[in-house]
């Protein structure tokens, strides 16, 4: 089993977990890459996300040997065994400790942003100002994005087991046989989706495994604390075979219960559904209650010509024939969200279909569109990176032909693709606000801001 990244992999261990779904639980994801996908796995059970922060204590002359783990709220669970054939006295025990604390500190404040600790002297689980408890009849779900040789995670276990969990399950998407085997004596249940015979890495078995960040842990963090309302579960993805102008194209489709509108994404130059910037637009929307359908405007084959990612009049087409195949099976208002070139294919399509309800633009081409930005309609949102000085440039150029409800917002500091910290989240959240009040029924538009650009 390979995945596509960390949010499709939470996504299916949460179906490995349903079981547990009645049962008071707490969530907990291992950073760094951990909590990406115990962030799915909160949201699909209902149940609160944390981030669980260890540190192994390493014998002094050979630190790769751990002698045992640290926690918050000054728990410590020693290996006795090692401690007693190492010769480690009580001063070196407690020297290697206050050192490895001071960084376990550091690292839980940068996660949380300065939000409580999650384990208190008296066991107790802090989520904003909402406490938990883990004691009796309390089981928690140590979650990571995959094991390697599984030392951390099962640091991990021990130390939620002396904070006074009744049971730990641990939840991984992939994991050696011997790991499994290994972790199973620490943990009460090990949920594992792929036990692969031949494993050379975690990174091998996900499709994109870019590194994350302390920032996007705290934006997890911080989504399901500070906005628990918001983070509903998640709905469902379907794989689906779109007819578009005659071709079929791959697409992923997901629709909240009772969605207010559906979005559909038209991909850029060097880009596909698989794209992990759109898909994390698309979980904000999904969020927002709005449904996504992610799907490739070209085949495998075309896209091995660069020249056919340019060719905007296919690419809107194909879009058309997409959208003709959706409402044929969705009666929701339908808006469009183009990235690069795929921008210019949305504002083309959405030119000669009065019935697209919004347009949002990132790091879009919509000069590309040429001519037909006469006749767009719906209303267009341009997001463009304030130090992506050439797409600014043809940005304005474009919104100066915009004859419908418009605006420009530039992101500062962001480039092309939006890579600096925190920056994506903006334009997701400028999609979901777009979006929102353009396609939910009853929603009144806002008075034009043609022509006037937003920092």
């Amino acid at each position: 089993m390979r995945f596509t990244d960390r949010t499709d992999a939470g996504r299916l261990l949460a179906a490995a977990v349903q079981h547990l779904r009645d049962e008071e639980l707490v969530v907990l994801g291992l950073p760094r890459g951990g909590v990406p996908v115990a962030f799915e796995v909160a949201r699909a059970l209902g149940a609160p996300l944390d981030v669980i922060v260890v540190r192994k204590l390493g014998v002094p002359y050979q630190p790769e040997l751990a002698f045992g783990a640290i926690g918050e709220g000054g728990v410590r669970v020693l290996n006795d065994d090692v401690v007693r054939h190492c010769g480690i006295d009580p001063d070196r025990i407690a020297a290697v400790e206050r050192a490895e604390r001071q960084e376990l500190e550091r690292r839980a404040r940068r996660y949380r942003g300065g939000r409580p600790a999650p384990a208190g002297e008296d066991g107790t689980v802090v989520r904003g100002e909402a406490p938990t408890v883990i004691g009796e009849a309390r089981t928690v779900i140590v979650v990571d994005d995959g094991i390697a040789t599984g030392a951390t995670a099962a640091a991990a276990c021990q130390v939620v087991r002396a904070q006074g969990a009744a049971r730990v399950v641990l939840a991984v998407p992939v994991a050696p046989p011997d790991a499994v085997r290994r972790l199973s004596a620490v943990a009460d249940d090990v949920v594992c989706l792929s036990v692969p015979p031949l494993f050379g890495s975690v990174g091998e078995w996900y499709r994109d495994f870019s590194q994350t960040t302390d920032e996007e842990v705290a934006a997890c963090l911080a989504r399901a604390v500070a906005d628990p309302a918001r983070v509903r579960p998640a709905p469902v993805t379907t794989d689906v075979e779109v007819e578009a102008a005659g071709v079929r194209l791959a697409g992923d489709f997901a629709r909240p219960e009772g969605a207010a509108g559906l979005v559909m994404f038209a991909h850029g130059s060097g880009s596909s559904r698989h794209s992990p910037r759109n898909r994390a637009v698309a979980e904000v929307l999904q969020e927002a209650g709005l449904g996504t359908l992610l799907f490739d405007l070209l085949t495998p084959a075309e896209e091995a010509d660069r020249g056919n990612v340019f060719d905007i009049g296919t690419l809107a087409g194909r879009l058309a024939g997409a959208t003709r195949w959706l409402r044929d099976r969705e009666s929701a208002p339908i808006g469009y969200f183009g990235a690069s070139t795929g921008a210019a294919a949305a504002l083309r399509a959405a030119a000669d279909d009065p019935d697209i309800g919004a347009v949002v633009s990132r790091g879009g081409r919509p000069d590309l569109a040429g001519p037909r930005l006469d006749d767009v309609r719906a209303p267009t949102l341009l997001i463009v990176g304030g130090a992506d000085a050439t797409v600014l440039g043809l940005n304005r150029a474009a919104q100066a032909q915009l004859r419908c409800e418009n605006r420009l917002e530039i992101v500062p500091g962001a480039t092309h693709l939006f890579e600096e910290p925190g920056t994506l989240d903006r334009v997701a959240d400028l999609a979901r606000q777009w979006f929102t009040t353009h396609l939910t029924a009853g929603s009144a538009p806002p008075a034009s801001t043609r022509g006037a650009p937003h920092h």
